[in-house]
């Protein structure tokens, strides 16, 4: 069984194709794939399928270690859609997937970058049902009160703003119970970020996943919140992994740009397939 790792800003995941699968990816095999003693070892994986509707190239669903289905990444995004150009499900620079989040459109500038139109953020959404038009809000972490905006970009983002103790932050620390907040019923993102200008710096707390070395709706999610308190588009976010450029329209239509490369590719030993066969669906 074939498989491929990308990774971009050293976020990683396996690349499977539906078609090779010879069971249903479960919560246990999905865990145990991504286990990096046990497994390959990645942030996730990317499950591409063929698509039976003309308007999309393929289908892509996203799956975190530790099981749980995201809606959307835009790192593992970018890195399907790479995966897809190399491997000739299409010779379009601009074409379309399908997400669980809804279609994404990106346009292929290189042969390791791209642009991707995620579509339209907005600071309302059932993930924050108690919250006010503008997603503000306060949670409590750590024995303090964090004021927040929401942002839902196809996936749910609590994007805090910190100033200058950003870098000292025990993400692993206070980022678990703001994921798990009651506020939010399908948990969160977290983006902690300061903002300088139409820079922002941010550190990401991912949903199912824990700190990372960067994502891409959590950049969005930062960039978003920096954008609505007055910072200019495009916004250029600098995490932990390197920078992603955001552009931002007045009605909040977001496009992100960055890179994505292969480090690997491989096949499942037969070994590691009977381990997964025997486990239950």
């Amino acid at each position: 069984m074939k498989f491929e790792k990308w990774q971009a800003l050293g976020n990683d995941y396996v690349i499977l194709e539906q078609e090779v699968l010879p069971w249903d990816l479960t919560q246990q095999r999905i865990q145990r794939i991504c286990d990096p003693h046990f497994g390959v070892g990645s942030d996730g994986i990317l499950l591409i399928s063929a698509s039976d509707q003309p308007d999309y190239v393929a289908g892509l669903r996203i799956f975190n270690p530790d099981g749980s289905e995201a809606e959307l990444s835009g790192n593992g995004a970018r890195e399907a859609i790479l995966y897809l150009r190399r491997h000739g499900w299409t010779d379009l620079d601009s074409f379309t997937i399908l997400t669980e989040s809804g279609p994404v459109t990106p346009t292929i500038t290189s042969e390791r970058t791209c642009s991707v139109e995620l579509g339209r953020a907005t600071t309302e959404s059932d993930d924050y049902p108690s919250g006010d038009s503008d997603g503000r809000g306060t949670v409590n972490s750590g024995g303090q009160d964090w004021s927040f905006r929401h942002v839902s970009i196809g996936n749910p983002q609590c994007a805090i703003e910190v100033g200058s103790g950003l870098e000292e932050l025990d993400l692993e620390l206070l980022g678990p119970s703001i994921e798990n907040s009651e506020l939010f019923p399908n948990r969160t993102n977290v983006s902690f970020f300061r903002a300088s200008g139409s820079r922002v710096r941010a550190r990401i707390f991912e949903r199912g996943v824990g700190e990372t070395l960067s994502s891409g709706t959590g950049a969005t999610g930062a960039a978003v919140a920096a954008f609505l308190s007055g910072a200019e588009s495009p916004v250029t976010v600098e995490l932990d992994g390197g920078e992603l450029q955001v552009e931002i329209s007045p009605e909040l239509d977001v496009t992100l740009s960055g890179w994505a490369e292969p480090i690997l590719s491989g096949r499942f030993s037969p070994e590691m397939i009977e381990s997964l066969d025997g486990i239950p669906d």
